[in-house]
């Protein structure tokens, strides 16, 4: 059997950017709150018109133009987002044309926010490994910014667009090892977006509030943070310990351990509660905000980038959040 490793990322983010500056003039909060409340610095605005695909787009373009592999050498593509472009056709088809990807390169949406890189990593674990692909590009892209509330302070705070593309292939890089997961549907009312999808369409008395809102004809977010942070702190540290068994490695054997960068508040709760030097969990969320699935792809490409990240280092990712869902591995550098 095939060993699956992360090969490659490439990241990509929108121009325009919402500084707590600005948040500040807009709210009349001073900015040192902001950023003592948040951990956040400044967050990216995807254009009116630009949808997640766009960035997906974008994001698979600089990948190719690294040249890591060619596009015909894709054998599937995986797109991870909560903003689809359709029910149907799946956007998976939209962007393999773009991106100029062959016909025998299979495209699949998957529907996840917050842990959909490490569900989409495990499933393009598998594919890898027992041979049915030798190289998965998984795109994750998200815009959460399109179905916040202007007046949502909190919320607004907190989210980011971005996109990043991962390779996951035979070949080398971060090796993938054994994976935990789980689901607790009783938990989506808790983070929501209404007003989308067949169940909650949107409707005449939706558009007659919403109208001057502009992207939340697509739906609005809604969230019970302190339930969001209650679920973190009951499954991410029982994540931990299943990965640790799994692989036969005790805590101490961690060198990082890379959260999805839900906030700060919950980064700040889980490393205390699971007894975590905060040394060893590495965060980007002051220069990128809360990305959704682009999250823990883009902290592992900036850790790299920093150099927190050595040879045959162990590092420990872990994806959850709407849903509920949740899933992580253990990476180690090879």
């Amino acid at each position: 059997m095939s060993k699956a490793f992360i090969q490659d990322i490439v990241i990509h983010t929108p121009t325009k950017e919402l500084t707590n500056e600005e948040l500040s003039t807009i709210f009349g909060i001073p900015m040192g709150e902001i950023f003592r409340s948040t951990g956040i610095k400044k967050r990216f605005l995807s254009a009116p018109d630009e949808l997640a695909s766009d960035l997906a787009v974008e994001v698979g373009k600089a990948f190719f133009n690294k040249s890591v592999i060619t596009k015909d050498e894709v054998d599937f593509l995986l797109y991870v987002t909560s903003a689809l472009d359709y029910v149907g056709p799946a956007t998976a088809c939209l962007i393999h044309e773009q991106l100029g990807l062959p016909k025998t390169c299979a495209a699949i949406d998957i529907p996840m926010g917050c842990s959909g890189f490490t569900n989409g990593l495990l499933i393009a674990k598998a594919l890898v490994e027992n041979g049915t692909g030798k190289n998965v590009l998984l795109i994750t892209s998200d815009m959460p910014t399109k179905v916040l509330h202007s007046e949502d302070y909190h919320l607004r705070a907190l989210f980011s667009d971005a996109a990043a593309a991962t390779l996951i292939s035979d070949q080398g890089g971060f090796l993938v090892n054994e994976v935990a997961y789980g689901c607790d549907g009783s938990g989506a009312e808790n983070l929501i977006i209404r007003g989308s999808g067949a169940r909650n369409p949107v409707d005449k008395e939706w558009i007659t509030k919403y109208e001057k809102e502009g992207g939340l004809l697509i739906g609005r977010m809604e969230m019970d943070g302190m339930e969001i942070l209650r679920f973190s702190l009951r499954e991410v540290p029982t994540l931990l310990n299943e990965l640790l068994e799994k692989n036969n490695l005790s805590k101490d054997d961690i060198d990082l351990f890379i959260f999805h960068h839900a906030s700060d508040i919950v980064i700040r709760f889980l490393s205390r509660k699971m007894n975590i030097s905060s040394e060893k969990v590495f965060t980007c969320l002051e220069d990128f905000g809360n990305t959704v699935s682009a999250s823990i792809p883009i902290a592992i490409h900036e850790a790299k980038k920093a150099g927190v990240i050595k040879a045959n280092s162990v590092i420990f990712i872990a994806g959850f959040g709407i849903g509920y869902s949740w899933s992580g591995t253990i990476l180690k550098t090879e």
